[in-house]
């Protein structure tokens, strides 16, 4: 039986249409940053997709610097602040900020002052859907874009995070948006290119990809799509709630995103979870793609308040828009066949 991928949060099978963005940019000679016809005509092709990407995240008017990542957005909008954030924030982030604004069990942030603080739209271990205070300074929007409606003019954000690759796009592309007027001191110095704020040449293919495959997910978004996809989330928690065990379904108290399902089983090692649904042909993680494999409780199960044994009983398991009812039962019933094993042993 063909393996089944739940692992969507992690990263996203790349889309149609950003390969075909991605084979036209590959057609361009030119640097753009050259000043000859061939350069020009590259120039042309990144504003473009710019201009594209822009409208894809509301962002027309905004500025948008195109980064290698997610992360290393994260780090132009963050270093050298002093920026508040919150303990459940992505490592990217959390790497450059306090993680000292409050959260309670449903993984809901409160932020006091949001021009001195971050504050992620959606979490990528439980879902969780932030509401976000007006004027916040930075928002990671990574894990929110192409699965519910995203638009920075009207979220208030002064700056936002994004990745290509979680939403159909090519991995080592990403994208920092900012209102305009915020001087930014740049991470990375040289050529002076995306306007003086993040120098090297710009990827060009990557970014094709990227505002192809943010424009297909918005219309997804728009037509509903996820509505199916939060409908198996919620038949696979009730199959594992009818388990009738200890596991706890985390950020059910909260606004998710459609595809997200945490759960947590006190005592049953995540680790060792995704381990046994790996060997059964089930792709899902222990957490963050980032922090999975260090062997530690989640930290932002641990800021909503979970003890450390049922912190570190935690998987996640993320759908995808090709992901079946029967995919869902499956692993629910292979999952639930595990558990039976961990408790006999543990007997």
């Amino acid at each position: 039986m063909s393996r089944v991928y739940l692992d969507h949060n992690a990263t996203t099978p790349l889309r149609l249409e950003a390969r075909a963005a991605m084979v036209e940019a590959m057609e361009l000679v030119g640097n753009p940053s050259s000043v000859h016809a061939e350069g020009r005509a590259a120039k042309a092709f990144l504003e473009k997709c710019r201009a594209r990407l822009a409208r894809a995240l509301g962002a027309e008017g905004a500025e948008i610097v195109f980064t290698a990542s997610a992360t290393e957005a994260a780090a132009l909008a963050l270093h050298g602040r002093g920026i508040r954030g919150a303990a459940v924030e992505h490592d990217a982030v959390g790497a450059w900020v306090s993680d000292d604004l409050a959260v309670d069990g449903a993984g809901r942030v409160s932020v006091e002052n949001p021009l001195e603080s971050t504050l992620q739209l959606a979490n990528s271990e439980t879902g969780v859907i932030q509401t976000l205070p007006d004027a916040i300074a930075v928002s990671d929007m990574t894990q929110a874009l192409g699965k519910v409606e995203v638009n920075f003019l009207s979220s208030g954000a002064m700056a936002a995070i994004f990745s290509a690759h979680k939403l159909g796009g090519p991995k080592g592309v990403g994208a920092l948006v900012m209102a305009r007027g915020i001087d930014l001191d740049p991470v990375l110095k040289g050529g002076g290119q995306e306007m003086g704020r993040r120098a090297g040449t710009e990827n060009l293919i990557g970014i094709a990809g990227f505002a192809a495959a943010a424009e297909a997910a918005v219309a997804d978004v728009a037509a509903g799509r996820w509505d199916e996809i939060a409908h198996l989330r919620d038949l696979l928690e009730k199959a594992i709630a009818d388990a009738g065990n200890l596991t706890i379904s985390v950020g059910k108290d909260a606004p998710r995103l459609p595809n997200t399902a945490c759960f947590a089983t006190p005592g049953w090692k995540g680790e060792t979870q995704v381990m046994q649904m790996d060997l059964k042909g089930f792709a899902v993680s222990a957490g963050s793609a980032c922090s999975s494999g260090k062997m530690r409780a989640s930290g932002v199960l641990r800021a909503m308040g979970f003890d450390e044994a049922t912190a570190a009983g935690a998987i996640r398991v993320s759908l995808g828009l090709e992901t079946t009812k029967d995919e869902v039962m499956r692993f629910a019933d292979c999952w639930r066949a595990a558990l039976q094993k961990h408790q006999a042993r543990a007997a």
